[in-house]
């Protein structure tokens, strides 16, 4: 193309040319010499001018270039900073995520992270916060300004925390807490540097990973951190019929709780958001409603008091803390197909009123109050640790026991041989003497007849005897009587 127009271009000289030659013959020569230089400088200044545009045209399309990827990035940076409300899988917003990581500070408390343990002595362990090296350059010509002392405990002292192993992650590229330490008191704080003593006795675990130095680098909380349902759910999943919060991620519920959790606790985890069954727990259960028409739900109470002085609710639910209070009449409105997710008793009374009709019933899992569980846990353990000391002791005189058991069995079983020797021995000797009784018994009854024959004849005999005697008697009387 460049080549047909410098053609051109030649031509159009060349017919100037003859143009001005064949007009020279009237032309004056100022007039011939301000038409060839015009033309000789229109010529000369194409070129530049081409250029020029080519350049425009290059940067035009730059401009359209970059206009498409501003108007690209300004979408990107809007779906980011807002999310994208018609694809819930682009996830949430910046700004959404902030709230919510505000709101989660707020709620979880101040915590302090990869503090290092210095020192282990009297039950005091001390802590120390790295400070990251800054070489900061000064203005050149000065003298580099003096750091300005800090002298800010880095934890108040007598607040209670809560410890925390940290171990590195390798996909997060960071520590993160995987171990609870205990319950501590800080006894000591400087800017960097804090000590802190066990609130309680440890368990042999925890004691073990501070003694062993497995626990190295700390994670300190000044609350414990909350349960929830979403820290759970696998990221992009949406709510379904099926699942009300979303799939659950069962890889990382597996490998955070998989080895430390019975099946049972394990189960209720995975089935979080599914449909509930009627074996599930009451607290467990809950319905999600459509409201038939417009209703209203009195949440404030109209008394007025601090929760200190009876607690943040009333006895029938309704908050009594000024910080609770929702205000504006202290009611929440609904309006007819208005669907809300409410405990399975809550949503009876609705239907029963026939405010509302019921959708379907979900199991949500209870969250845990991790304060209360471990206090309990550990007043659990202090009741089973004296518990087992009575069983140590009870099994101690048992095995006592036992032992002089075993040891009058051993001297019985000796006396029962003795015993059964001289049972021997003894039906021998009775069966002997049953023999001689026998025998005497024969001779015995032997003996009685004789002796009643002898006595029968000696009867004979004694008559025998009388009756001589008599006979004696009367010759005798005969013949004195007859001198």
């Amino acid at each position: 193309m460049k080549f047909v127009i410098l053609g051109l271009l030649v031509v159009l000289l060349i017919g100037f040319f003859v143009m001005v030659w064949k007009a020279a013959s009237g032309w004056r020569w100022f007039q011939i010499v301000p038409v060839c230089i015009t033309m000789l400088l229109a010529v000369l200044f194409l070129f530049p001018t081409a250029g020029v545009l080519k350049s425009r045209s290059e940067w035009h399309k730059v401009h359209e270039k970059l206009e498409k990827q501003a108007a690209i990035v300004e979408a990107e940076h809007r779906l980011i900073s807002r999310g994208d409300p018609a694809d819930p899988s682009a996830g949430e917003g910046v700004r959404r995520l902030s709230q919510r990581l505000s709101k989660l500070g707020i709620e979880a408390g101040r915590r302090w992270r990869n503090l290092q343990m210095k020192n282990v002595a009297d039950n005091q362990i001390t802590l120390v916060e790295p400070r990251p090296d800054t070489d900061v350059e000064g203005i050149p010509g000065e003298e580099p300004a003096a750091p300005v002392a800090d002298q800010t405990p880095l934890i108040p002292v007598n607040l209670v925390v809560y410890g925390f192993g940290e171990t590195p992650n390798a996909e997060l590229q960071t520590l993160i807490p995987t171990f609870y330490l205990g319950e501590f008191r800080v006894t000591a704080s400087t800017p960097n540097q804090i000590t802190v003593t066990p609130t309680g006795p440890l368990e042999p675990a925890q004691l073990q990973a501070i003694s062993s130095g497995k626990a190295r680098s700390w994670s300190i909380y000044e609350l414990l951190p909350l349960d929830g349902h979403s820290p759970f759910i696998a990221e992009g999943s949406v709510t379904s019929e099926d699942n009300y919060l979303g799939r659950i991620d069962d890889e990382l519920v597996k490998s955070l709780l998989g080895k430390s959790v019975s099946p049972e606790t394990l189960k209720n985890y995975l089935r979080d958001g599914t449909r509930a069954t009627q074996d599930d727990p009451p607290l467990s259960r809950w319905t999600k409603i459509q409201f038939l028409k417009n209703h209203s739900i009195e949440v404030d109470s109209p008394d007025q008091r601090g929760a200190l002085e009876g607690g943040f609710f009333d006895g029938t639910g309704r908050a009594v803390d000024g910080r609770l209070q929702r205000g504006d009449g202290g009611s929440v409105k609904f309006k007819k197909d208005d669907i809300i997710l409410v405990k399975e008793d809550a949503a009876d009374v609705l239907v029963d009123d026939g405010a509302a009709k019921l959708i379907d019933r979900y199991y949500l899992r209870p969250l845990n109050d991790y304060r209360f569980i471990l206090r309990h846990i550990r007043l659990r353990l202090a009741e089973l640790e004296n518990r087992k000391s009575e069983l140590s002791t009870a099994q101690t005189v048992l095995t006592e026991a036992i032992d002089k058991s075993n040891g009058m069995l051993v001297t019985n079983q000796d006396i029962k041989v003795k015993l059964e020797q001289d049972l021997k021995q003894f039906e021998i000797e009775a069966s002997a003497i049953n023999d001689y009784m026998t025998e005497l018994k024969t001779n015995v009854e032997s003996t009685q007849k004789e002796m009643s024959r002898l006595h029968r004849e000696n009867l004979e005999l004694e008559q025998e005897l009388d009756r001589i005697h008599r006979s004696v008697e009367q010759s005798v009387n005969v013949l004195t009587t007859a001198r």
